[in-house]
């Protein structure tokens, strides 16, 4: 029996030592995948923070990445995405930027690819700071071309003070070195800020667009009437800039005669009081009360003097039948030139143009010929002359008539100061609000 006794004693004492020694693994193990967790989690934050930083770096380089009106690359904008990702700090710790300057290193100007065509989706370096003609041609082509500078990508580090590691230490780690991307894109413009648009008036998407390409095109000037010529039709419409309900009923006359300046001698304010978005419908008709109309001619006679060109900005909408319906899809924005409005129920060709100088009056664009004893040629001969400068055209192709009540644009071939949030299509203006795209 003592022997017996004996035995089951040295059995507890076994049982109780092979207990602590499972008990101890257990929390050994607990220890350590507590460290792992408190590892993953610091980890995590200081992962957020690094991209915070080469997030914030990109936009405010890719926001100044062109010249203010558009004309060119500002190679400046390296420096200011440099100093905006430097403000940010990771775990209070500044960050690793290995870039001194040009276009090398951690910041770069360069082309973002959607992979619209045979180029893969992705960032492209490239220090050129010549812009590329946004006009005749399509979005597709424009994110195919690796010399349209289009976006900022900044990488920043935690390299020389690296993120510390509480876990890793058992295996003789003291830290990990952590890195972070971002690239900032300028589209073109999408959603317009409030007062952005110059005039209640948007031109369909259709009527700017190669017929055969679909490319942008500023060589063709089109028309815009209230629905007596149906060659004409389909090229713009009157907006009252609602998207709130604006298939409820179309435009509301009252309200495009109150965005329309009763005074349009001085600086004139945008006409859209609120943002517009893109992809949204907004409200629109293809025709317009003669009060509106003639308020808008007003407005063209003071700013012009019937003798210069009328440089407005104006919204782009899908126009995908023959006319402006009662709504239709934001698309973008184009830069145009009102060349001639023509007022008058029963027009006459006495009344066509003479002469059309730039916008700011400095520059003569078109003279009509005149006759040996100075005065100018026939009206149908000075219009003829007008329409062939011009390319004036219908949307069938054939030249723009001398009609009633009609507005004779021409989109212009020129860079344009950026407006709006990125995300539209190709219009030739480029957005002022970048987006992130990686």
């Amino acid at each position: 029996m003592g022997i017996l006794y004996r035995k089951e004693g040295l059995k507890k004492e076994n049982d109780k030592g092979a207990m602590a020694i499972i008990i101890a693994l257990c929390l050994l193990f607990l220890l350590g995948f507590a460290a792992l967790a408190v590892d993953l989690s610091h980890m995590y934050v200081a992962r957020n923070e690094l991209q915070n930083a080469a997030d914030a770096g990109a936009l405010a380089g890719s926001r100044v990445l062109y010249t203010n009106e558009g004309s060119a690359v500002n190679t400046a904008a390296n420096q200011v995405a440099f100093d905006a990702a430097s403000d940010n700090l990771s775990e209070n710790v500044p960050v690793d930027i290995n870039w001194t300057a040009g276009n090398d290193g951690d910041i770069q100007r360069g082309h973002w690819s959607f992979g619209l065509g045979t180029l893969e989706k992705g960032f492209y370096p490239n220090a050129s700071t010549e812009p590329v003609d946004l006009w005749n041609a399509t979005t597709v082509e424009l994110d195919q071309n690796i010399n349209f500078i289009n976006a900022v990508k900044v990488t920043v580090r935690r390299q020389t003070t690296q993120v510390a590691s509480f876990f890793a230490t058992v295996f003789g780690h003291s830290g990990f070195e952590m890195a972070a991307d971002g690239v900032g894109y300028i589209g073109f413009a999408g959603s317009i800020e409030p007062l952005a648009v110059d005039q209640p008036i948007a031109i369909c998407a259709q009527s700017i667009r190669d017929p055969i390409t679909g490319a942008y095109t500023c060589n063709i000037g089109r028309m815009l009437n209230s629905g007596v010529n149906p060659a004409s039709q389909n090229s713009a419409g009157w907006t009252d800039f609602n998207q709130d309900n604006p298939c409820s009923g179309g435009t509301n006359a009252n309200v495009l005669k109150t965005l329309i300046p009763d005074d349009c001698s001085g600086d004139l304010d945008g006409a859209n009081p609120d943002a517009i978005i893109f992809g949204q419908d907004i409200a629109t008709t293809g025709g317009v009360d003669q009060s509106v109309f003639q308020k808008l001619y007003n407005c063209w006679l003071t700013r012009t003097e019937q003798t210069r060109i009328w440089n407005l900005t104006l919204p782009v909408i899908d126009c995908p039948g023959n006319n402006v319906t009662i709504c239709e899809e934001v698309r973008g924005a184009v830069n145009l030139n009102v060349v001639w409005i023509q007022e008058k129920t029963d027009p006459h060709c006495n009344d066509a143009p003479s002469i059309m100088y730039s916008a700011d009056g400095l520059t003569l664009l078109w003279e009509a010929q005149k006759n040996a004893d100075g005065t100018y040629v026939s009206g149908q001969t000075r219009w003829d002359s007008f329409v062939t400068f011009f390319n004036l055209q219908n949307v069938d192709g054939t030249p723009a008539p001398f009609d009633q009540k009609s507005i004779y644009f021409l989109p212009d071939c020129t860079p344009h100061e950026p407006t709006g949030l990125s995300g539209g299509e190709n219009f030739g203006i480029l957005a002022e609000i970048p987006v992130l795209v990686e």
